[in-house]
């Protein structure tokens, strides 16, 4: 009888031993926030070709996924020209708002722009991460003939590098997939 009741504790003790382990190793907060995805309300992209700026900016209030966000276009782009491309993303629910590139710029390994476009741009990230593979937070453009069509902006996080350029093919998980309509003049 006494060798039972040993058994028992004995599983009992263990049980409880594997129980705080787990818990403890689960609740480590510091991990939690440094992996914590920022929240995006706010995509400006900006086009500069020396004389004129055109810019692109998505404003969805509680991010991607809830209410449907609005797009603004303000300037069109000259045909045959060569743009300067610069994005800024932005969480304007924090006082004051917070800045969100800049945790991008810190984390390039583990994030990348994706652009598409049905306008007849030829577009080239500019960047690179700490491996040598592109970023996107800088980009140059290069225009065609006037028309109009999209410019499809997604950014990717913890993407496979190197990939096969599109967000299709990269893998990882989608921070935000934005389109713009634009004009070519």
């Amino acid at each position: 009888m006494k060798t039972i009741i040993k058994m028992k504790t004995i599983k009992f003790l263990a049980l409880l031993f594997i129980s705080i382990l787990t818990f403890s190793s689960c609740s480590n907060d510091d991990n939690e926030s440094e992996n914590e995805e920022e929240l995006i309300t706010d995509v400006i992209y900006t086009l500069t070709d020396g004389t004129s700026s055109i810019v692109m900016t998505y404003t969805d209030t509680d991010g991607q996924g809830g209410a449907v966000g609005t797009y603004t276009v303000v300037g069109t782009l000259s045909a045959n020209s060569t743009y300067t491309g610069s994005i800024r993303l932005e969480n304007s629910t924090e006082n004051p708002v917070e800045n969100v590139t800049e945790e991008i710029e810190e984390e390039k390994d583990e994030h990348e722009f994706f652009y598409g476009n049905t306008a007849g741009l030829t577009i080239t990230k500019t960047d690179v991460d700490s491996n040598g593979y592109p970023v996107g937070l800088s980009t140059s453009i290069a225009t065609g003939a006037a028309g109009s069509g999209t410019i499809n902006i997604v950014l990717k996080h913890m993407p496979s590098k190197p990939n096969d350029g599109t967000a299709a093919g990269a893998g990882g998980s989608t921070d935000f997939d934005v389109t713009f309509n634009v004009t070519v003049q």
